[in-house]
């Protein structure tokens, strides 16, 4: 179904849950596309309003054309002296996204809000994420050529 890079751009959350111990929670978001995972900086004493402004890049290379292709954003404030705690995650379904990107050559999703699940499954705050997908096509030879498809005007 796609072959190709998936670009999220992380830009912010709002209203996060928790409260730190001494002070301020210290957000960051491990973002996970099946195996591989990413993980942005920590927003240092940005509470529960963190900015992130950071752009993530997965390879995709799915041959099954009913594969599901979920992006998932765990959230979790940074602590020094005890272990992270989990703040909320977000699933986002980038199916459709592939599938477009694919298609089309490239297809990119405005960054929109998201809720923000916490561990006993209810809602609290939202995360705002933009996604980009560019397929890669390759060539007879096996070279791969990013992001535009051939046509009989480019022959």
């Amino acid at each position: 179904m796609g072959k190709g890079v998936l670009e999220v751009h992380l830009v912010d959350a709002k209203g996060l849950s928790g409260n730190d111990f001494l002070g301020k929670i210290d957000p960051y978001v491990i973002v996970q596309y099946r195996s591989q995972e990413r993980k942005s900086s920590v927003a240092r004493d940005q509470g529960r309003n963190p900015c992130w402004n950071e752009v993530f890049k997965f390879q995709i290379n799915s041959a099954a054309a009913n594969a599901q292709h979920k992006l998932i954003l765990r959230i979790m404030d940074h602590d020094n002296f005890s272990s992270d705690d989990f703040l909320g995650e977000a699933t986002i379904d980038v199916t459709d996204i592939v599938s477009l990107g694919a298609e089309r050559g490239t297809y990119h999703l405005n960054a929109a809000k998201h809720n923000v699940v916490l561990a006993d499954k209810t809602y609290q705050g939202e995360i705002k994420v933009g996604i980009t997908f560019t397929a890669t096509q390759v060539q007879e030879d096996g070279g791969a050529i990013g992001g535009w498809r051939h046509s009989s005007f480019n022959q």
